[in-house]
């Protein structure tokens, strides 16, 4: 499984040969290990520090049958949860909410299908959840793809601005009905450091003009997500919704599959002590997730980027209210949401 670095790089931790065990902690004090055990959890976040439950409430994670999706599935089924897992692939995602239920014992675990490249298959979703489910207190959208080739999604949209983004956009406006007649209730969303070095470019959103860079597609992807934090939580101002962004740190998950950093011998070699202070466990890298879904002194917090489990400031063009807007009004005409008051976007913004 590679390493998935949701700052926009990843890279793999050293492996050993076989029969044989880890370098031992190096030492940058003679009788002092550079690191320890507590010290690597220090580093990469540690435990969610709120143990309260949520018994009987409904919460949706994308992207859950593997990775930090399903670590965090795994850690709200625990709580009591009533979990859905919204999934592309349905047979992996019900083996991993069977996987869940066997672990928890909490039998109100789901799969339910859902391709966030495809905008009729998260309005077939949407439909659904509305249709079964009387409440949905928890939305965490979590689902993502990294530095992939340039793919187009079904609607034509670049892979990681449609999945990572546009796709969490329109089903969060499609379920905010039922999410606003169950408040208090939460949305989660999964950003990342790398929202620091992207840049909004309204002439090219979808990258048709000028030449693909993965990683730029990526960490604009992350930056949009922390806008649509700011400006649904703005336009969610008194309805008992809250949301916010968060950065989970660098994990060990398939998510970096793409990068080709872990097939590299420089990194496993030198740099592979150093990942494994640095890089977390896909069930450490849950506990941010964890903690904004169900914290009680989170009650009424939006708005906000988490890195880890602290509030932080994001980079300058994600509190950029004007760009926000731009890029609301800018998604909505690319899913298809009517704007209020009849507003239109220029139709440059369309993929072709």
């Amino acid at each position: 499984m590679g390493v998935a670095l949701r700052a926009g790089k990843g890279t793999g931790a050293h492996s050993p040969a076989p029969g044989t065990q880890p370098c031992p902690p190096l030492a940058l004090i003679p009788g002092r290990p550079f690191w320890t055990p507590s010290s690597r959890d220090y580093v990469t976040g540690g435990a969610c520090p709120s143990k309260a439950t949520i018994p009987g409430k409904t919460v949706i994670v994308t992207g859950a049958n593997t990775g930090i999706g399903k670590q965090t599935a795994l850690e709200l089924a625990k709580r009591g949860g009533n979990i859905i897992l919204a999934c592309r692939v349905l047979e992996k995602c019900e083996e991993a909410a069977r996987d869940i239920r066997r672990e928890t014992l909490n039998h109100s675990v789901r799969a339910r299908h859902l391709d966030l490249a495809s905008l009729k298959s998260i309005r077939e979703f949407a439909a659904k959840i509305i249709e079964e489910e009387e409440r949905v207190h928890v939305l965490v959208n979590n689902a993502a793809v990294m530095q992939c080739p340039h793919w187009t999604t079904e609607d034509g949209f670049e892979m990681q601005f449609g999945v990572n983004y546009l796709g969490h956009f329109l089903l969060t406006h499609l379920l905010l009905d039922k999410l606003k007649a169950s408040a208090p209730s939460r949305i989660v969303n999964l950003s990342s450091l790398a929202h620091v070095a992207g840049h909004i470019d309204f002439d090219d959103l979808n990258w048709e003009k000028k030449k693909y860079n993965t990683k730029a597609a990526y960490c604009q992807s992350k930056l949009a997500v922390v806008l649509f934090t700011r400006e649904l939580s703005r336009q969610l101002q008194g309805t008992g919704v809250t949301v916010n962004a968060l950065h989970p740190g660098v994990a060990r998950t398939e998510l970096g599959r793409h990068t080709g950093m872990h097939s590299s011998a420089f990194s496993s070699f030198a740099l592979g002590p150093i990942f494994w202070l640095l890089v977390k466990s896909p069930q450490l890298a849950a506990q941010p997730s964890t903690y904004l879904a169900v914290a009680e002194e989170l009650e009424g917090i939006s708005g906000k980027y988490f890195d880890g489990l602290k509030e932080k400031a994001p980079a300058p063009e994600a509190e950029d209210e004007e760009v926000a807007r731009r890029l609301w009004a800018a998604s909505a005409h690319l899913v298809g949401l009517e704007m209020p008051g009849g507003a239109s976007v220029k139709g440059q913004f369309l993929p072709k």
